[in-house]
């Protein structure tokens, strides 16, 4: 029998994982809090006001979708300068994000993706679009296929 009983160090461990993991959720909680605060800005509603009855039925990444982008691109400009979920916001695009830009970015993406069900949230669309590399882009896909049921 060892003279050592790690119960006390597996507790100490597991006790500070929870409280790191309740500091993300803190930080997580407080993004869905602000998110997307600029669209009521007097730069971005008015655009948004006039783009948003256009995208109902649109897919995503069309050409139809890709015209409405350009037609919103001054409010789109001043969106990414505000947001860093966006990976425009970034000069290095989705490498200068963080976790916690990118877990907010695909809960983005995937209210997005509700406008327009049938598309889902095409993981290989953005990940040519934002250069994200394959392994993340893979790790996207398992995200959504894990999503919870009916959230």
């Amino acid at each position: 029998m060892a003279d050592y009983d790690s119960t006390a160090e597996t507790l100490r461990h597991i006790h500070r994982v929870r409280d790191h993991l309740n500091t993300v959720i803190a930080a997580l909680l407080e993004r869905g809090r602000v998110h997307d605060a600029s669209k009521f800005s007097t730069v971005e509603k008015p655009i948004l006001d006039t783009i948003y009855p256009k995208l109902r039925g649109l897919s995503y990444g069309t050409p139809p979708y890709v015209e409405l982008v350009k037609e919103a691109w001054p409010g789109l400009q001043h969106h990414y300068k505000h947001n860093t979920h966006h990976p425009e916001h970034y000069e290095e695009g989705i490498a200068g994000m963080d976790l916690f830009d990118l877990v907010e970015m695909f809960c983005d993406w995937k209210a997005a993706s509700e406008r327009n069900p049938a598309d889902g949230v095409k993981i290989d669309h953005n990940a040519r679009i934002y250069k994200i590399a394959p392994q993340l882009a893979e790790i996207l896909k398992n995200t959504i296929a894990r999503w919870p049921e009916g959230k």
